[in-house]
C-alpha cells in the first residue's frame, strides 16, 4: 500500500471518528412477571417476550420470572432499593396504591400527553371494571393485561348423581348450603375454596360483597371493613360450611389442592379464579360446570389480576422502551392469545371482536361466565400496606377455619390489627387544624 493510500484511509477513519454518531443503541429492559402455576404459563410468557424481541431491533427485554404477586412485589422493591429497578412489572392489580404511595411507580400520565390522548380516552376500549384499579388519585399508573374474578366451578356427575339438576348451580349463599349437604358424600366434600395467602383475602372480599357490604374505602388508602355486619355475615357463613353443615373440611387448603380434589371427585364445588379455567378445561376428566359466585343479598365479586406497572430510576430511553413494551403486550391481538391460552379474561374489549376469539368463545362458552359477571365487579382491594392489611384478616380467617377462633372475635381482631398497620397513613392525611 501506497503512503499516499495510507494517509487516504488514515484521513478517513479520522472524519468517520469526528462524525455523529446516528445509529440508534439498543435499549435492554428487564421485565419482571409472576404467573399462579411456574410451568406452562411462565413458558408462555418467555415466549411472547421473545416474540416481541424478534419483532423489532430497537427494545431487547429481558424477561424475569419472579413467582407468585407478593414475591415478585418484594423482589421488584429490593430491585428498585438495590438502584436496579426493572422497567416493566406485571404486578397484583391492587398492589397500585401501595407503590405510588411508596414512590416505586410512576404516573403513566405522561407517556399519554405526548401521543395527544387522554386517561379516559385511553381506558375506554377496557373493562369499566377495571379501571379503578388503574388509576390511582386520578392519574393511571397501571395498565390492565390480564383479570379475574371468582367463579363456582362444579361436578356435573356429582350433581346428577345427588339428584340436582346441573343446569341450575347453586345461585345463593341458601342453596349452595343445601347442594353441598346433598354432595358430601364419605370423603368427599361438598364444598372447598382455598384459604392460603392471597387467594383466601381475595375470596372473603367477594363473599363480604356479595353480604352487601364494601370490604374497603375505594377512595382511601386507609379504611378498611372488616367488623361491619357484612364482614361477620361472610365469616360466620365460611365458619358454618364447616363446623355446621360439614360440607368443607377444616383447615387451610391451598390452591394447588382445591384443584386436585376438584379433579379427583374429592370436591364437588369448588371456588376459584377464572384464570384458573384454562388448566381445569385441560385436566377435569368428568364433566364440570361453571357459575356466579353465590350471593346472599347482592351479585357482587372482586377484579382480580395483574396490571403492568413501570418502576422510577429509569433513564430517558428505558422509560420510552418500557412504554413500547406495555403497548406490544396490550394490543388487543396480544390480550386475546394470552386469555385463550390461560383463562384470564382480556381486559379489552375489542380483543372479543377479534374472530379468533369469537370462535373460541363459540367452542368454549364457559369462557363467557366471567364476562357475564362482569357488570356486578367491583375494585380489588387496595390499601396503604395492602399485603400486610389483607394478611391481618387472612390470619384471623384462618385461625377460625382451624378451630382456633370464632367468626365474631376474628373480624373485630382483623380490624384491630389492621387500623394498627395502617395508622400511620391515616394520621399522616388527618388534617390538624388549628
Amino acid at each position: 500500500m501506497t503512503m499516499i493510500a495510507r494517509l487516504g484511509k488514515s484521513a478517513l477513519a479520522m472524519c468517520l471518528a469526528m462524525m455523529p454518531f446516528t445509529a440508534t443503541a439498543q435499549t435492554k429492559i428487564e421485565f419482571f412477571f409472576p404467573v399462579p402455576v411456574e410451568g406452562k404459563l411462565a413458558r408462555e410468557m418467555t415466549r411472547l417476550v421473545k416474540l416481541y424481541n424478534e419483532s423489532q431491533k430497537e427494545v431487547a427485554v429481558i424477561a424475569v420470572y419472579t413467582g407468585g404477586y407478593d414475591d415478585t412485589k418484594l423482589k421488584a422493591q429490593a430491585a428498585a432499593k438495590a438502584g436496579k429497578p426493572p422497567a416493566v412489572v406485571l404486578m397484583s392489580a391492587n398492589f397500585n396504591v401501595d407503590l405510588k404511595l411508596s414512590g416505586d411507580i410512576m404516573s403513566l400520565e405522561p407517556f399519554l400527553a405526548a401521543e395527544q390522548t387522554t386517561r379516559d380516552a385511553y381506558l375506554q376500549d377496557f373493562w369499566p371494571a377495571l379501571h379503578a384499579n388503574a388509576v390511582v388519585d386520578g392519574e393511571l399508573y397501571g395498565v390492565p393485561f390480564h383479570n379475574s374474578t371468582p367463579l363456582l366451578y362444579y361436578n356435573v356427575d356429582h350433581f346428577k348423581e345427588a339428584g340436582l339438576d346441573p343446569a341450575k348451580p347453586p345461585r345463593t349463599w341458601a342453596e349452595l348450603v343445601d347442594a353441598g349437604r346433598k354432595l358430601a358424600k364419605g370423603d368427599r366434600h361438598g364444598f372447598l375454596m382455598p384459604a392460603g395467602y392471597d387467594y383466601l383475602g381475595w375470596l372473603m372480599e367477594a363473599l363480604s360483597m356479595s353480604n352487601g357490604g364494601r370490604y374497603f374505602n375505594e377512595e382511601y388508602g386507609g379504611e378498611v371493613y372488616y367488623d361491619q355486619p357484612s364482614m361477620l355475615g361472610a365469616a360466620r357463613f365460611v365458619e358454618d360450611l364447616i363446623f355446621k353443615h360439614k360440607i368443607m373440611p377444616q383447615g387451610v387448603t391451598e390452591a394447588g389442592g382445591v384443584s386436585t380434589s376438584f379433579f379427583a371427585g374429592k370436591a364437588s364445588m369448588v371456588l376459584l379464579s377464572t384464570g384458573s379455567l384454562s388448566f381445569i378445561r385441560e385436566n377435569m376428566k368428568q364433566g364440570y360446570g361453571v357459575a356466579f359466585v353465590p350471593r346472599n343479598v347482592r351479585n357482587a365479586v372482586p377484579i382480580g389480576g395483574a396490571s403492568l406497572v413501570m418502576f422510577n430510576g429509569q433513564s430517558e430511553d428505558g422509560k420510552k422502551a418500557g412504554w413500547k413494551f406495555i403497548k406490544w403486550l396490550t394490543t388487543a391481538e396480544t390480550l386475546g392469545g394470552w386469555s385463550r391460552f390461560t383463562g384470564y379474561f382480556a381486559p379489552r374489549r375489542s380483543a372479543y371482536d377479534k374472530p379468533e376469539m369469537k370462535e373460541f368463545i363459540a367452542r368454549n362458552p364457559d369462557a363467557k361466565v366471567a364476562l357475564d359477571q362482569l357488570p356486578f365487579a367491583k375494585p380489588w382491594f387496595a390499601t396503604y400496606q395492602t399485603v400486610a392489611v389483607r394478611k391481618a384478616l387472612e390470619d384471623e380467617i384462618q385461625a377460625m377455619m382451624n378451630g382456633k377462633k370464632k367468626a365474631d372475635q376474628a373480624v373485630k381482631d382483623a380490624q384491630k390489627k389492621a387500623d394498627e398497620l395502617m395508622r400511620p397513613y391515616v394520621e399522616q392525611t388527618a388534617l390538624k387544624l388549628p
